[in-house]
């Protein structure tokens, strides 16, 4: 290796420390109080076969099918470490910046049904990545502390009217999962509030899927999030009591979660009470976290090298294959919009939707990045529209921007050529579109504002609110009036024009 290998120690492990200074989000929490908190964010890799036994890695199988002596934990069996599983985290390593080390597999000692053999294989002290971090769209970064491997547990499902162990009649276990390629990625306590977590792990999900580690599907299981919670005085550096809420199993359900647990510690706080360190459950239906167990620390699984399996430690050469062979990342993809004149926030929403492509070759075109971009955001979020033949938009966007077609006609017209994939000239002749000429736009605008009297003078003197309504509505009636050939910017200039020789 050419990196210098880094141990990690169980201090750092547990650490809940080096916490940048990132303001909280406004009314996520009662004033004077602000949000700390960390995910760890477990995908499962999108490999054929198990970590450690050739059993099939697929979702959706009858239960216990996809099973194999080495992950049912039968005596005399030997696990064998999967490479391509192994290639797949050092991209994701990679692709999070993070130093990829010669790394151990470790036991982790517990004893729950969901692994046959009482420990799960996983990695401790030596993990294959550390130390990398992650830029939000916002440009916040959240620091990874570490990105390692590790096998899935199954799955119990407890028959009961609450689907909890504590009233269930009777326990059942599919080891489909168990043996399943993880990888956990741990973050710093970088996150300070509900939408600054769900953009971090949507962040999360679009590497994931853009550099082909996993298919990122909440609603299969393939990702899910652990939040650790807490809160502390606005301002403050302090520490507190944190409490980790398991398996949040998509973003709308995580950013619920965090406010209902930050708000129930705030609560407590104030009441002259402190939180318990414990792990909760997210209680999708009822909108609350309830309690679990308490909160094990890393000596209570008993950590220790696994004897059957040797350190992995990937070649310089190997990793700057894998390097030389990543795609374009989300984060690069919206800096390459952003250098060609488009906003921050739209470029954002492209790169989201994956229609920066669509953008990129339009703009390369000769269409204006603005225009552009508008159209992707505000008129593109349909189905088909990854189909849209990236020449015909451009030209869509240059008669739009041209004046030959109105902002209106041009969404039509875009909505059609998606459905039809027609050439925007031949969608905008059939359906009769043309722009009006100045002077007879003027010549309507001026019969309103004769026939509309007191509107206008409400235009003309009222409060910057009324103004704006009354604009809303001259408007609406050229657009009645002329069946939305008018443009609405010219409209508003025209409007403007008259109200300043008043």
């Amino acid at each position: 290796m050419t990196e210098v290998e880094q141990p990690v120690s169980a201090t750092m492990l547990s650490s809940w420390a080096s916490i940048s200074d990132v303001p909280r989000e406004q009314g996520a929490l009662p004033d004077g109080w602000e949000f700390v908190i960390g995910l760890e964010v477990h995908a499962e890799l999108a490999t054929k076969t198990k970590m450690f036994s050739p059993a099939r890695n697929q979702f959706g199988s009858p239960p216990n099918t996809n099973v194999h002596p080495v992950c049912l934990g039968l005596p005399g069996t030997l696990p064998v470490v999967n490479g391509f599983a192994v290639e797949l985290s050092i991209r994701l390593g990679l692709a999070l910046n993070c130093t990829v080390q010669r790394c151990v597999f470790a036991r982790k000692n517990y004893f729950y049904p969901d692994m046959p053999k009482d420990y799960q294989i996983s990695q401790y002290d030596r993990p294959l990545n550390i130390s990398g971090w992650v830029e939000l769209a916002s440009g916040h970064r959240v620091g990874i502390e570490r990105a390692h491997m590790e096998e899935d547990t199954g799955k119990s499902t407890h028959v009961g009217a609450s689907g909890r162990i504590h009233d269930a009649g009777y326990s059942l276990v599919d080891y489909n999962r168990a043996g399943v390629p993880l990888i956990e990625i741990v973050s710093h306590p970088d996150i300070r509030g509900p939408e600054e977590a769900k953009a971090y792990v949507g962040e999360l999900q679009a590497i994931l899927i853009a550099i082909g580690s996993s298919d990122g599907k909440f609603e299969e299981g393939s990702l899910r999030v652990d939040a650790n919670i807490s809160v502390r005085p606005a301002g403050s550096d302090e520490l507190r009591t944190r409490c980790e809420v398991k398996n949040v199993n998509s973003l709308r359900s995580l950013g619920r979660a965090i406010t209902y647990e930050g708000k129930r510690h705030v609560d407590l706080y104030e009441a002259g009470e402190h939180p318990r360190q414990e792990t909760r459950h997210w209680d999708e239906a009822g909108g609350r976290t309830r309690a679990g167990r308490s909160k094990e620390q890393a000596e209570d699984y008993r950590y220790f090298a696994d004897p059957d399996l040797v350190p992995v430690d990937p070649s310089p050469q190997w990793i700057e294959e894998i390097r030389a062979a990543l795609p374009s990342l989300p984060r690069d993809r919206r800096i390459a919009l952003v250098a060609m004149g488009a906003d921050a926030k739209a470029a954002a929403i492209a790169v989201d939707r994956d229609m920066d492509g669509l953008a990129v070759e339009a703009i390369n075109a000769g269409a204006d990045p603005g225009r552009v971009l508008t159209q992707v955001v505000n008129n593109l979020a349909v189905d088909g529209a990854d189909t849209l033949d990236s020449h015909n938009f451009a030209e869509l966007v240059k008669l739009e921007s041209g004046g030959k077609l109105t902002s209106t006609q041009a969404k039509t017209v875009l909505a059609e050529m998606v459905v039809s994939g027609r050439a925007p000239t031949d969608v905008a002749i059939e359906l009769g579109f043309e722009a009006m000429d100045s002077s007879s736009l003027e010549s309507v605008i001026d019969g309103l504002i004769a026939d509309n009297a007191e509107e206008w003078e409400r235009f003309v003197g009222g409060d910057d609110r009324e103004r704006g309504k009354m604009q809303g509505f001259f408007t609406g009636q050229v657009m009645k009036l002329t069946k939305g050939q008018a443009d609405g910017k010219a409209v508003n200039q025209i409007l403007q024009g008259r109200r300043n020789r008043q």
